[in-house]
């Protein structure tokens, strides 16, 4: 009986063989990546733990010593300062996915607005804000001041911006209501059926909408089995459904 039960556990899978991945990953990325990462346990057997917030949060976390093993930022700039600090596993920064900036509205029947210098972002408002992120500190916020620059209306609009700590949550102002209008991305926008995108801001309106990926250092096999996942067309096909820009591996 006991040889029987020992040839059974020797049978078994050991769990032993399955590691926890934690990955700190841009809010916006949510809908497609937690797809992406179901889609990886199921392959592998590993568990994907995954820390979603605004880029620059993270990259804070991640130099205060948190223990991430993965980073997809929203921005260059932040991956730029966890490798300034060496943090990154050498070679494994590329990157990654692309997307556009947009203005959305929780009225389903507002009127398409058309982006171009001058155009009025206030009046629309009728007294209510226009939801983005934080203009300083988190990628789409930044964005969306970059393009009103351009757009030469930061000045009048600014005073009427409701900021938001991640690109998610200014969603949700809008898709509930509470702010008529947002700035954010086009993939966020086509996740959330309560909001419908009014205008989408020309691309040389500001910086080209970048999501470099990286492992930290030291990276585990599992981290690195799932660095791998990202680039793989199982994981490009998720990000593709939702509206993103697959970049070509380097």
């Amino acid at each position: 009986m006991r040889a029987a039960l020992l040839l059974l556990a020797l049978a078994m899978p050991h769990p032993a063989l399955a590691e926890t991945v934690t990955v700190f990953a841009a809010a916006s990325l949510k809908t497609a990546l937690d797809r992406v990462a179901d889609g990886f346990e199921a392959a592998t057997g590993h568990e994907v733990v995954i820390s979603y917030a605004g880029s620059g949060k993270l990259a804070l976390q991640i130099r205060q010593g948190a223990p991430a093993q993965v980073f997809l930022s929203a921005s260059p700039n932040w991956m730029e300062a966890i490798a300034a600090e060496g943090l990154l596993e050498p070679g494994t920064r590329r990157d990654l996915l692309g997307n556009s900036l947009v203005l959305i509205a929780h009225d389903a029947q507002a009127a398409p607005i058309t982006l171009e210098p001058g155009v009025d972002l206030v009046t629309p408002l009728d007294g209510g804000h226009l939801a983005t992120a934080l203009t300083e500190a988190v990628p789409v916020g930044q964005y969306a001041k970059s393009a009103m620059q351009s757009l030469e209306i930061w000045d009048k609009t600014a005073p009427h911006l409701a900021q938001s700590d991640n690109a998610r949550t200014a969603l949700a102002l809008v898709a509930n209501g509470e702010a008529p209008y947002g700035i954010v991305y086009a993939t966020d926008a086509r996740a959330e059926p309560r909001v419908q995108v009014v205008g989408t801001f020309p691309a040389g309106s500001h910086p080209e909408i970048t999501y470099p990926e990286a492992l930290i250092a030291p990276a585990s096999d599992a981290a690195r089995a799932f660095h791998d996942w990202l680039a793989g067309p199982e994981a490009a096909a998720e990000f593709r459904a939702e509206g993103f820009t697959v970049r070509p591996a380097a």
